[in-house]
């Protein structure tokens, strides 16, 4: 079920009459959240479903016993059962995403070298959301054994936390002590907060589908038809899909927040302007945020301690791993790794002149734009991180080799022009740069209007939102690109 579907509007409204007809008592409320994250889930397959009450059961009995004996101050057994929780964890993402890569690769080494080894792949189905609940559930233990919180007591309670169903197919990742403390709580009927969450929502679908979808359009024609097309052709698609990248990913994380906030929560932010940034470092600060921001915690930081008595190449060698962890966290493909090692490199120039450690503000004139060196740096980071995801977005290696091969051997051709589609996704695009322009550099700045216009602002806003996903909106329910992962 697509959260831009139809049949996701009527089930969620269903939804949230019910929900906040429950909303005297809380346990009544989070039994019945908790049925409709598992019904939704469900519909991605019963096993599934299954396999993620399996494993929160798994973790919360991990929770009680790692939590039981940090009271009987047995350090331990604690740390034997955290671990635990890590190895089952990670065991789950092995054997689902990478088991069927590793040992093809192993296969495929030893022949290299003479050695002649058999291996059957296995069929499986990863399931949807599987690299998204994993890593809360992982943080769950972590957190307990390093004391940042408590058990939580109520399975129902924790249940939810993994299983919510606005952010559980492609996230974000939302840490146990806020998203607890607020099932803890009784959610009553805000109408701030239904107000913001449907324009959060409707913002969402905006990028999803008046300019992610409609980007794809384009991208998808050139890139999987690349040995037709110019070289032209294929750089421009390839500068455009970090464009259909943010706004798809972007568009789902905007309607996640939005839904959650509607029911009363409020969960992580996943992006912030990534593009209005001048180095690497700054953009993974801006880029899928709660994914960063969880790596950062559980692996860069124990890394960069374990590694401190090298100074600067200790920092160096934990970025590394940490960025090869985030490129193989989506996928189980050279592609993937190439793509995290790709993002590291940009860090050492940056921990080499000091420029890591200090703040990342961009100068602006008295007028309020960045400066023109700022703005070179900011289009020159557009390319490294588009040239990046040319890694991403290709199935293998090969198809990646292939396609610089006719970059640089199809020069005769113009540009390929699909007018409607171009023109349509222009508009819209337009829209998201003017507004996260407006957001980044004039957040206090407003445009003088009419004062009935004024006091409909908001009103309007939603109303022309909803007139371009009528007129532009591509309406046949394309997958969100992160659902793969």
């Amino acid at each position: 079920m697509v959260v831009n579907s139809l049949s996701f509007l009527w089930f969620f409204l269903i939804i949230l009459v019910i929900y906040y007809i429950c909303q005297t008592k809380r346990s009544l409320q989070n039994l019945f959240l908790l049925g409709c994250s598992y019904w939704f889930y469900s519909q991605v397959g019963i096993k599934m479903a299954g396999g993620l009450a399996a494993l929160t059961l798994a973790f919360w009995f991990l929770g009680k016993g790692v939590s039981h004996y940090l009271d009987k101050e047995d350090e331990r057994k604690a740390a034997i059962l955290t671990n635990a929780g890590v190895v089952i964890g990670i065991g789950a993402l092995f054997y689902f995403k990478y088991l069927n890569f590793f040992a093809e690769s192993i296969v495929s080494l030893s022949s290299a070298v003479g050695l002649h080894l058999s291996w059957t792949t296995l069929h499986l189905v990863v399931p949807i959301g599987l690299s998204f609940f994993t890593f809360k559930l992982m943080s769950y233990v972590l957190d307990i054994y390093n004391g940042k919180i408590h058990q939580e007591k109520d399975l129902i309670c924790f249940a939810n936390f993994i299983a919510f169903f606005p952010t559980i197919l492609s996230g974000p990742i939302d840490r146990p002590k806020p998203f607890l403390k607020q099932l803890n709580q009784v959610r009553v009927f805000n109408p701030d907060n239904f107000t913001l969450g449907f324009r959060r929502v409707l913002w969402g679908m905006f990028l999803k589908m008046c300019i992610a979808d409609r980007l794809d359009i384009y991208v998808s024609a050139i890139w999987n038809n690349y040995e037709h097309h110019s070289t032209i052709s294929i750089i421009f698609a390839s500068l455009l899909y970090p464009l259909q990248m943010y706004a798809d990913f972007g568009g789902y994380s905007e309607m996640a927040i939005g839904v959650a906030l509607i029911l009363g929560f409020k969960v992580t932010e996943n992006f912030k302007r990534p593009f209005f940034v001048t180095d690497i470092a700054g953009f993974w600060s801006r880029w899928h945020m709660s994914l960063t921001s969880w790596l950062t915690d559980y692996v860069f930081l124990p890394l960069n301690i374990k590694y401190r008595k090298l100074g600067v190449n200790g920092t160096i060698i934990a970025i590394m791993l940490n960025m090869a962890f985030i490129g193989m966290w989506h996928g189980a493909d050279w592609t993937f790794l190439i793509f995290g090692i790709y993002q590291g490199l940009w860090y050492i120039p940056l921990m080499r002149n000091g420029a890591f450690f200090k703040k990342r503000k961009i100068e602006v004139n008295s007028h309020g734009w960045p400066t023109q060196p700022y703005v070179l740096k900011m289009a020159g980071l557009y390319l490294i991180v588009a040239f990046g995801l040319m890694f991403f977005h290709s199935s293998t290696l090969s198809e990646f080799f292939n396609i610089w091969s006719c970059i640089f051997s199809h020069w005769s051709g113009g540009l390929f022009i699909d007018m409607a589609t171009m023109c349509n996704a222009a508009f819209c695009t337009i829209a998201l740069i003017y507004t996260d322009i407006q957001e980044e550099w004039f957040p206090k700045t407003t445009i003088p209007l009419p004062r009935v216009m004024d006091q409909w602002k908001y009103e309007l806003t939603m109303a022309f939102e909803i007139v371009c996903i009528l007129l532009f909106g591509v309406f046949d329910n394309n997958q969100f690109i992160y659902f793969q992962f």
